[in-house]
């Protein structure tokens, strides 16, 4: 298989996740016989730098013809007194909204060796796998007019949606919980906003589509309270831009770290952006400390949704929660009596592990 993947790098350690990433792939490529075409573009604070904008033309068309982006983190204090137009954060609004990627994709998994870093107690979040599909282009992030009036005294927001926006991610749902344990939660605010009315309608409207779904409507309010109370009552979420971006933080304390959070966002080709959750952390940068895996699990859900090369993906999480078991962390993790790595370590442990599964599969096969 023959790919071209554009990296996005972006702000802080960014740069130093998106290098782990690469190199996992590249041995994915070398191991399995696949061609990965690896091209590097600016965006964020880097691109504000070098090309007085977030989001550069160069970028938009390089990502437009690529076959997957995987993209670092962005912000950073150094441009947060920029006016609106030049924050980090709209290059990243931008590049979602210049290649449709309408659905993102967040899955999170309680590591069971990691559950005393939640802050909640283990009992409660103990075998906790969910996904979160958030709506990503449209709602308030996106709706005009947003502005100022009346010498800045009056603020407008705009939560728009049509009816093609809802129903496209709510069968990206449907579907992914029919690939998983055949629950879909819909959250919204469906007793005050008319979206979320019109939300809830294509909702019931959709279930008769995929009758091995078993359906619940949620109130975010409710919801939210229910992720922290009862995290495993959740098999797949979806939800609106907004409501997503909340839950899916508010859902990160369940890992215990966000550094072991990745996610996926796609369009309807297919074509998706893969990113950590986590932000730039500026205050770590340069150091060799940062947790890379999130990175990494990134680049495993591109294997997986825009490449379906699902053995591949399965190798590389195969790859973290052996090396978690092994007792190894990178900082940020608090591993108790294991042993605490740098950024280049761990990605080397991970790349080790591909290399002699792999090979060790091989020989199996030969020899039998």
């Amino acid at each position: 298989m023959k790919k071209r993947i554009v990296l996005l790098p972006g702000d802080g350690i960014g740069k130093e996740v998106m290098n782990s990433a690469k190199e996992v792939l590249s041995a994915i490529a070398e191991e399995f016989n696949h061609t990965f075409n690896f091209e590097t573009h600016e965006i964020g604070g880097a691109a504000i730098d070098s090309c007085g904008t977030p989001l550069p033309d160069s970028t938009v068309e390089a990502c437009k013809l690529a076959d997957a982006v995987l993209l670092g983190a962005v912000g950073g204090p150094k441009w947060d007194q920029n006016p609106s137009h030049l924050r980090p954060e709209r290059g990243l609004l931008g590049i979602r909204k210049a290649l449709d990627l309408y659905a993102n994709l967040r899955p999170i998994k309680g590591f069971k060796n990691l559950l005393h870093a939640s802050p909640l107690k283990e009992e409660v979040i103990s075998g906790s796998d969910l996904l979160i599909v958030r709506e990503l282009t449209g709602g308030i992030y996106f709706g005009t007019p947003s502005e100022r009036r009346e010498n800045g005294q009056v603020v407008v927001d705009t939560l728009a949606y049509t009816r093609h926006e809802i129903e496209r991610i709510v069968d990206k749902a449907f579907q992914a919980a029919q690939g998983r344990r055949g629950r879909l939660a819909s959250v919204d605010k469906a007793n005050v906003l008319e979206s979320s009315k019109l939300w809830r309608e294509v909702v019931e409207e959709k279930k008769s589509q995929y009758p091995d779904v078993a359906v619940e409507h949620v109130l975010v309010d409710a919801a939210a309270m229910k992720l922290i109370t009862n995290p495993t009552h959740f098999d797949v979420i979806v939800t609106e831009n907004m409501f997503g971006d909340i839950l899916s933080d508010e859902a990160s304390v369940l890992t215990g770290s966000l550094g072991m959070l990745p996610s996926a966002s796609l369009n309807e080709s297919g074509v998706g952006l893969y990113e950590p959750v986590h932000g730039s952390a500026p205050d770590i940068a340069g150091k060799g400390i940062a947790n890379p895996l999130a990175m990494i699990l990134s680049a495993a859900l591109m294997l997986r949704y825009s490449f379906e090369l699902n053995n591949e993906a399965n190798l590389i999480e195969d790859a973290v929660q052996a090396i978690l078991d092994s007792g190894f962390h990178t900082g940020d993790l608090k591993v108790e009596n294991g042993r605490k790595v740098g950024t280049e370590e761990m990605t080397r442990l991970v790349v080790d592990y591909i290399k002699s599964q792999h090979a060790s599969k091989c020989i199996a096969s030969c020899y039998y």
